[in-house]
């Protein structure tokens, strides 16, 4: 079979590791898929689901871990996610003439620089972009990339993840009562946000809001909602299907936000959905149907829209849940995601 390499730049079980592992379940059968990452648990849950893995630490030892692949076999694919594991691989297809494809996925992220910029050096080595959302190829674009490169493959969820064992049951009652919020405690992911939209309606105050996270905002945020916002819970890890299923609504505050894995996954929970209007969060949900949109960064925005979820009638709420599932089952399946994999595999191939 021919070799698949899905080379992460972390060995942790976070959005892209866990895309990465999505993505070697839905090629799998096709491919001889292997993941290499630095230590960390993916490692344990890709040999769970039957992947050989290799560790590395370090983009020299990454070079030689992936020589042996080339030197054996004349056709390679290469999904990367840092720019150094895509030079790496058109380092040894050129030495070993390899009929490769060479593919960076570009999940994006807080930093232009980091998550962009550099991505157009790929530009001169025959590598091909994956961007993870319309939102994310504007920002490769804009930092330099070429647009003929850049093809856009959005998330997905795995059969498994897509009908979760746990989900919420249709509503009875009318208005949601508990809100989740599953989002890293950064600056950029707007928590504070929520605290300023709860001063703005003072009715937000009966809705109980749970957060599952952690990061560098996190003292300060869990300063702020301990002295004057007792509606406001921050969990940090906690298991997230069992949230989402004692959940009423999502809500998402990050304008920025390059795609939201955690959205599908409440989609898939039959939770109704709460984002902004911009970044590519705004784009998994269409307006009105399988969820609604507030104006990015306004807090006064987001307060009139959670009153309208605290105030909608359960068959409201159950029209839109609805809606989320099947718009899961249309653009999100694993099934479609493998399709456009093959098809861009097969055109680079061409």
């Amino acid at each position: 079979m021919i070799p698949l390499l899905y080379s992460l730049h972390s060995g942790n079980l976070y959005g892209t590791e866990r895309m990465a592992l999505a993505t070697a379940q839905a090629l799998g059968p096709e491919f001889q898929v292997v993941i290499i990452a630095p230590e960390g648990p993916v490692h344990a849950e890709a040999q769970r689901l039957g992947y050989q893995t290799m560790v590395f630490r370090g983009a020299f030892k990454h070079l030689w871990a992936i020589r042996r692949f080339f030197a054996g076999n004349s056709r390679v694919i290469t999904i990367n996610t840092r720019v150094a594991h895509s030079l790496a691989a058109a380092v040894w297809d050129f030495f070993y003439h390899c009929k490769s494809v060479n593919l960076q996925v570009v999940h994006g992220g807080a930093e232009e620089r980091l998550s962009y910029r550099r991505k157009r050096l790929l530009r001169f080595f025959g590598v091909e972009q994956v961007a993870v959302s319309k939102y994310v190829r504007s920002r490769l674009i804009v930092n330099g990339s070429d647009p003929a490169s850049i093809h856009v493959i959005e998330n997905f969820l795995t059969p498994e993840r897509a009908n979760p064992a746990l989900t919420r049951g249709p509503f009875t009652e009318d208005g949601v009562r508990r809100v989740l919020i599953v989002s890293r405690l950064d600056p950029i992911k707007r928590i504070d946000l929520l605290m300023d939209a709860i001063d703005c309606d003072p009715a937000l105050r009966e809705i109980e809001f749970r957060i599952l996270g952690s990061g560098e905002d996190e003292v300060r945020l869990r300063q702020r909602a301990e002295k004057d916002y007792p509606n406001v819970h921050f969990l940090g890890f906690r298991s997230t299907p069992e949230e989402m299923a004692a959940s009423d609504l999502l809500l998402h505050l990050c304008p920025e936000e390059p795609f939201g894995l955690a959205i599908l996954e409440a989609m898939a929970a039959h939770l109704p959905i709460l984002v902004p209007d911009q970044g590519g969060a705004s784009s998994i949900v269409v307006p009105e149907i399988s969820g609604m949109h507030f104006r990015s960064n306004d807090a006064h925005s987001l307060a009139l829209l959670l009153r309208y979820f605290q105030t909608a009638g359960a068959g409201r709420l159950n029209q839109l849940s609805a809606a989320a599932v099947r718009r899961l089952e249309e653009n999100y399946s694993a099934e479609y995601g493998a399709k456009q994999y093959r098809k861009l595999i097969e055109e680079c191939w061409a």
